[in-house]
């Protein structure tokens, strides 16, 4: 086997694992987290129950962003997108709708939550986010961008995933708090917010620049110096 073979394998082995990481982590944030808010949410600790219109709100966003949370890392599977094209375009609706309905009622959620300035600021960076890149994403693969649009699904799905990164950065977090007594939850909640949307955002330009754009940029050096030779 060659050297070329075998780095090919390591990274395909890689990128199966990670993506198994990803969907497990997905699927058990949301079997975990969306069930208790859809049977009057009283297993959830200091959930504001005066502010109007609130626990509403976090129903309605929590249903579809966790349907959204499920379904994405299948999207990513190449197998799955040229065996079942047409499923892969129905799943991809059915996300992007979820992402938009999600992301619209945080707007209110966002607004009036409780948790202070700094994690509203953060809330609604994610939204604009969220919301851009899944019009992006939308505008793209009608335009048959095909790479373009897998890009734009990438960061879409990194701001998506940002519910389970939340909640991985609270529990060291969290057992620090336990420990100390100078540790508010609140601030435990401020910096997990922002841990999640700016190292998900880090982490998704990383993958985008070696996994996508490296490769496209080798081939393309590759082709010139293949049309460079036959030219001379």
């Amino acid at each position: 086997m060659s050297t070329a073979t075998m780095s090919r394998n390591v990274r395909r082995r890689w990128w199966w694992f990670l993506w198994g990481l990803l969907t497990v982590l997905a699927l058990a944030i949301a079997g975990y987290f969306v069930p208790p808010y859809l049977v009057g949410g009283t297993t959830i600790p200091n959930l504001d129950r005066i502010t109007p219109g609130y626990y509403t709100s976090l129903v309605i966003h929590g249903v579809p962003a966790g349907l959204a949370l499920i379904v994405g890392p299948w999207q990513f599977v190449p197998r799955l997108r040229a065996r079942f094209p047409r499923l892969h375009r129905v799943m991809g609706r059915v996300y992007l709708i979820t992402v938009v309905i999600a992301a619209l009622v945080a707007v209110y959620s966002a607004a009036v939550t409780k948790s202070g300035f700094p994690v509203q600021v953060a809330f609604f960076v994610l939204i604009v986010a969220w919301l851009y890149t899944a019009w992006q994403a939308y505008r793209t693969i009608r335009r048959r961008e095909v790479q373009l649009h897998r890009i734009w699904m990438i960061r879409n799905y990194t701001l998506t995933f940002a519910a389970v990164t939340l909640r991985l950065y609270q529990l060291p977090l969290l057992a620090l708090m336990n420990s100390v007594d100078w540790l508010p939850y609140k601030d435990v909640y401020t910096v997990s917010t922002w841990l999640a949307l700016l190292g998900n955002v880090m982490v998704a330009e990383f993958f985008i620049i070696q996994r996508t754009l490296a490769p496209l940029s080798r081939r393309r050096e590759k082709a010139d110096v293949a049309a460079t030779s036959v030219t001379v």
